[in-house]
């Protein structure tokens, strides 16, 4: 689920300014065209942000991640590994530990 515009300040402003600059310099997961054109954008952001604090740039934010089951395996000889599953019905409820056959 998307953390809150709250928790992805609190968590952004945690960041080092280099850091933050390079989140409003980066087009994420975008086409770069060369690695100049990023270190333009990061110098011009750096330029922009030289005194005060950093906000957080719009779409950047967060994600939590509540997992309901984490798988465990141990390497044997032979394909006889060891495997243990840890799972839980809802977040926030007991986990329970099963042994797995390989």
């Amino acid at each position: 689920s998307r953390v809150t515009d709250a928790e992805a300040d609190a968590y952004f402003a945690t960041r080092p300014k280099q850091a933050q600059i390079g989140a409003w310099a980066s087009k994420q997961s975008q086409p770069l065209e060369s690695r100049m054109a990023f270190e333009k954008a990061i110098a011009l952001n750096a330029a922009k942000y030289a005194v005060g604090e950093v906000p957080r740039p719009p779409g950047w934010s967060g994600w939590r991640i509540t997992p309901q089951a984490f798988e465990f395996w141990h390497d044997r000889p032979f394909r006889l590994h060891d495997r243990i599953i840890f799972t839980r019905d809802t977040p926030g409820a007991t986990w329970n530990k099963t042994r797995l056959y390989p």
